[in-house]
């Protein structure tokens, strides 16, 4: 039985989502995606997956935390010397 496209697809999924496939693979895995509802649910949500990381990675901490944080730190610091 003859695969329709889906595990080569899925092998190459995260390269394609981050654009490091040659042309012709890109848009193989292209034209697969948009006629396979499976493969392009899995994409999206990789996609969305990644876009909340990179979105959480931005955030900074509150100003009285990251305060609260340093001052621990210098203590620890200062107790070990």
């Amino acid at each position: 039985m003859s695969d329709c496209g889906c595990d080569k697809a899925r092998q190459d999924l995260e390269e394609y989502l981050r654009n490091e496939v040659c042309k012709t693979e890109h848009t193989e895995i292209r034209e697969h995606l948009e006629h396979c509802p499976s493969c392009r649910d899995e994409a999206l949500v990789a996609t969305t997956l990644t876009e909340v990381i990179a979105r959480a990675c931005k955030e900074t901490a509150p100003e009285q935390l990251r305060d609260q944080v340093f001052a621990r730190l210098r203590e620890a610091q200062a107790a070990q010397h």
